[in-house]
């Protein structure tokens, strides 16, 4: 119970520093040994203008009850809205590792760039939203595909 109270004043308390991070979902459990918040049933994170849905999204925390990663499982969507970037996709499985502004993508990784109008799939998406940089991997019986329009030269 001291590990759940610890939890609730982190998430409430840590949005007075930063931007305020809102987990809804059908049912919560947490797990005071292993220092995890399991969010069951239609569970959502919103952050700012970033949000990300699965079935289950599970919140683990470090030895100072800090935020160490997100991770949304089952059918994931998700939308990640910065400064100068949008992407919008979809994916079996989502980690978020809030300190390294990193997206780690698995199973039928989909990502849309809306900014710049651009797609990519594959087995696994590496995306770290400081840099823009994101690492595809795909496989020999589904290569990664990457979809962009080029404009006429006229």
């Amino acid at each position: 119970m001291n590990f759940l109270k610890i939890v609730l004043l982190v998430l409430f308390t840590g949005s007075l520093f930063a931007q305020k991070v809102d987990i809804t979902a059908d049912n919560m459990m947490a797990e005071d040994l292993k220092k995890e918040v399991h969010f069951i049933g239609n569970a959502k994170v919103v952050q700012g203008k970033s949000w990300i849905h699965g079935d289950e999204i599970i919140v683990y925390f470090d030895e100072n009850n800090e935020t160490k990663k997100y991770e949304a499982i089952g059918l994931v969507t998700f939308e990640f809205i910065e400064e100068k970037s949008s992407y919008k996709g979809s994916a079996d499985k989502v980690t978020y590792y809030p300190v390294k502004a990193q997206y780690i993508l698995t199973g039928k990784a989909i990502i849309d760039d809306l900014l710049n109008k651009r797609h990519v799939n594959g087995d696994e998406i590496t995306l770290d939203m400081t840099t823009g940089n994101a690492n595809v991997k795909g496989s020999k019986n589904k290569p990664v595909k990457f979809i962009f329009d080029m404009k006429d030269k006229k």
